[in-house]
């Protein structure tokens, strides 16, 4: 209690906020997606989301999680920075479209079946205006305006309910809908997001896009996509897996699970999104005397976090969503156990990111990986939701493990005196 008290004053707290809004927004999101249309609606809706940021980090060289870095490090005053990155978002979101355009068909087969070609092949404007929403708020972040950021993320799962209200008045429905609402949503939020940069002097040093600097950028945003990526699919192989073995509507009833487990995540996504510029920021000397003091408290944060969730599973899956998703809640229990080990790996996370070693990040992202693919092909075909949800605990077990172990092998040294938590935050 002591420690969420020095919270609610802290970025930690208000970007906690920023999330949960974002995931009642998502859940409302949800919830009439799946009265509309069923589970298998609710399996299109998170796989849409699932693969178009895929495609946008993948084809972008992981810009949005390298933007953060060299906002916040010692290029920050470089007048060709700012362009560089603009530049990179139009050449990168371009080509992500591109692409999954030319993928559809594939796409359309062997996950979104029930959605059909045409649906598809228009989620690719999707997958260029979403990269520019990350894009931009990784910009907020690297300059460390968390407000701004903030603002992104509650605005990317709100815009969603707006959206669908304009296009089914429109008359526009099923998938057709989810897409254009998706479309829709993203469009209005990366405009408000970048007028607000523009306004707030993001481009008063800015000269032209440099080469070299985009070489940097993407070198370093390449071994951090490795990580982003392997992690994306650590997170959401299952979701691929399973759409692709069982079918949308196992697809959408683990999805409800899912969801409702990743309840747990908001405090350590809110570390990691708040610790990485800041560990950039102070240097690898103070940023691990900050990480060393703050992870065991925010792993017992989540530790004790798990057990509320857990006990109210049973009853708000089936009540919120409807009796067919009764399914949903032993997922959700499994899921629980893996995603209760957090709290130390986002520390361990933003020290890797913020010290300039994705790299090792990314490692024990494929290390989690291999026991996802591993157990989900022995899992899934015989157990469905749940044989993928102990995949998913068993392999975010190992990467907070083996996260674990690169942190406190790089920090030999005896740990220094604790520091008071709100001055870390």
């Amino acid at each position: 209690m002591k420690l969420l008290t020095r919270f609610r004053s802290s970025d930690v707290f208000s970007n906690v906020l920023a999330r949960v809004g974002g995931l009642v927004a998502l859940g409302i999101a949800t919830f009439i997606v799946a009265r509309a249309g069923g589970p298998a609606a609710v399996g299109v809706y998170a796989l849409l989301r699932v693969l178009v940021g895929l495609f946008g980090v993948l084809i972008s060289a992981g810009l949005p999680g390298a933007v953060t870095y060299f906002l916040a490090g010692e290029s920050r005053d470089d007048p060709h920075l700012r362009p560089t990155i603009v530049a990179q978002a139009l050449v990168g979101g371009a080509a992500a479209a591109v692409i999954w355009l030319l993928a559809t068909p594939l796409l359309t087969s062997t996950f979104l079946h029930t959605a059909g070609t045409s649906v598809v092949g228009w989620a690719s404007v999707m997958v260029f205006s979403h990269l520019f929403v990350a894009t931009a708020k990784s910009c907020n972040q690297g300059n460390g305006n968390l407000p701004g950021a903030n603002l992104v993320i509650l605005l990317e799962d709100l815009m969603f309910l707006p959206a669908y209200a304009l296009v089914f008045a429109f008359g526009i429905e099923g998938y057709a809908a989810i897409v254009a609402s998706l479309v829709l949503g993203d469009v209005a939020v990366a405009l408000i997001s970048w007028a607000r940069l523009r306004r707030d002097g993001f481009f008063a040093l800015g000269a032209g896009p440099s080469m070299s600097l985009a070489r940097s950028i993407v070198g370093y945003g390449t071994r951090a996509q490795i990580g982003g990526v392997i992690g994306l699919l650590n997170l959401r192989l299952d979701f691929l897996l399973l759409g692709a073995l069982a079918g949308p509507a196992a697809l959408g009833i683990y999805a409800v699970a899912s969801k409702f487990a990743e309840l747990l995540r908001l405090l350590p996504l809110a570390l990691t999104y708040v610790l990485y510029p800041r560990f950039t920021s102070d240097g690898p000397e103070v940023a691990r005397i900050k990480a060393r003091a703050l992870m065991p408290k925010a792993g017992a944060l989540t530790l004790g976090a798990a057990v509320p969730l857990a006990l109210s599973a049973g009853f708000l899956l089936p009540v919120i969503y409807g009796a067919e998703f009764v399914g949903a809640v032993i997922p959700a229990y499994i899921l629980l156990v893996g995603l209760a080990s957090e709290g130390f790996s986002s520390v361990a996370t933003a020290f890797l990111y913020g010290t300039g070693r994705p790299g090792l990040n990314s490692l024990a992202m494929g290390a989690g990986l291999a026991v996802t693919v591993v157990l989900d092909l022995l899992l899934v075909p015989a157990h469905g939701a749940t044989g993928a949800a102990v995949a998913s605990s068993v392999s975010y077990l190992t990467v907070t493990t083996v996260l674990a172990l690169f942190f406190f092998r790089i920090n030999r040294s005896p740990a220094p005196e604790s520091a008071p938590v709100g001055s870390l935050l």
